[in-house]
């Protein structure tokens, strides 16, 4: 079988040695020792100041908004995985769909300025397979009218945008680290800011609200880590040019062979290098994409529709929005299996059948 992914995992004695000190120091949560140093570590991998080892990225998602004290109407992509839109609701405001750019397959910043009202509040959008948005336009329209902005940078580990950090733009960057990203630390998230007193802030609230044992400085939850988590994000850091560069020569190998394909690659930002957390294709017809997934099944090879349906219109608990481009891609989009374990030769395999199907 092949999935569609795949966690990687490192050597297990290293993981079992900072097991052994987890067992001998018996501190196994809030913000022990390995979730310190991760942090530590992170801000210098990924050259920032500020940073915040959390729960999950979802949890990261609702911590930014509260931080921010978003009220009303949030623009949003619904080209996104769910969290990005649930937790707009979750926390009490109205998220307003902007259609996407039909190449790079991010919101399309050229109709964002269109959707605000004296409701609006934020921007929230989302790097969609690592693909940075139009960041310089989104800044200069919230700052055009006094919006805040925080990115949705689940799939944005390592990307850097102009020689800098996706995870600097914006007011915060959220990103997943759950075990299905390209460095995980089977659960977690961080929430980016580069501003000391919103970092403060962010920081009660992961700790419920606490300021000292007996005093209290926000409307907090629990957003905090464990050693466990901690430790296996410690050992995979210590792996990710490895990480990086297998998945770099699987992608070039899948866009060589599916080079005849009649499909598509998303168009990727000219200011930034792909972090290669995803093989997304867009199918000239979706009756193809769907024969194609359908031999690949046949053959235990498993892929995903990421992402499908459009947020505008799958969930219950908003009110309907149907955007032409959103849709059309949606239909036609799927991801194909991409992980470190993943060899040339199951590449070579997923591309052969594809291209059996099209000449069929």
């Amino acid at each position: 079988m092949i999935p569609v992914t795949k966690p990687f995992l490192p050597p297990q004695e290293e993981y079992t040695e900072m097991m052994n000190g987890i067992w001998k120091r018996q501190w196994l949560t809030n913000m022990g020792p390995l979730a310190s140093d991760l942090e530590l570590r992170l801000k210098e991998h990924l050259n920032l100041d500020y940073l915040l080892f959390v729960t999950n990225g979802t949890v990261a998602l609702q911590m930014a908004i509260k931080a921010l004290d978003l009220k009303g109407e949030i623009i949003t992509t619904p080209f996104s995985f769910v969290a990005t839109t649930s937790s707009i609701v979750w926390e009490g405001c109205t998220p307003v769909f902007v259609d996407i750019d039909e190449d790079s397959l991010n919101i399309d910043a050229n109709l964002i300025e269109a959707a605000i009202t004296n409701k609006t509040s934020a921007i929230l959008a989302t790097h969609v397979y690592g693909n940075p948005c139009d960041v310089e336009k989104i800044e200069a329209i919230a700052e055009k009218h006094n919006l805040k902005v925080i990115y949705d940078s689940a799939h944005a580990f390592g990307v850097e945008v102009n020689g800098k950090s996706i995870f600097e733009y914006g007011d915060i960057s959220t990103c997943s680290l759950h075990s299905t990203k390209l460095y995980h630390s089977v659960e977690g998230g961080l929430v980016i800011t580069k501003d000391a007193d919103l970092l403060k802030k962010l920081a009660f609230i992961r700790n419920f609200g606490f300021n000292g044992p007996e005093h209290f400085a926000e409307l907090g939850l629990n957003g905090k880590n464990s050693e466990f988590h901690a430790a296996m994000g410690l050992a995979n850091l210590k792996y990710i040019d490895r990480i990086h560069q297998q998945r770099k020569l699987l992608t070039e190998r899948y866009d060589d062979k599916l080079r005849n394909l009649k499909a598509r690659r998303p168009v990727w930002h000219a200011g930034s290098d792909n972090n290669y957390a995803y093989y997304p294709i867009v199918f000239e017809s979706e009756e193809l994409m769907l024969r194609c997934v359908e031999l690949l099944k046949s053959h235990e090879i498993f892929t995903r529709r990421y992402f499908y349906p459009s947020l505008a219109t799958a969930l219950p608990y908003i009110v309907p929005q149907h955007l032409a481009v959103t849709e059309d891609i949606s239909r036609r989009v799927l991801c194909l299996p991409l992980y470190v374990d993943l060899t040339e030769e199951e590449v070579d395999l997923i591309c052969r059948l594809m291209l059996r199907v099209q000449n069929n």
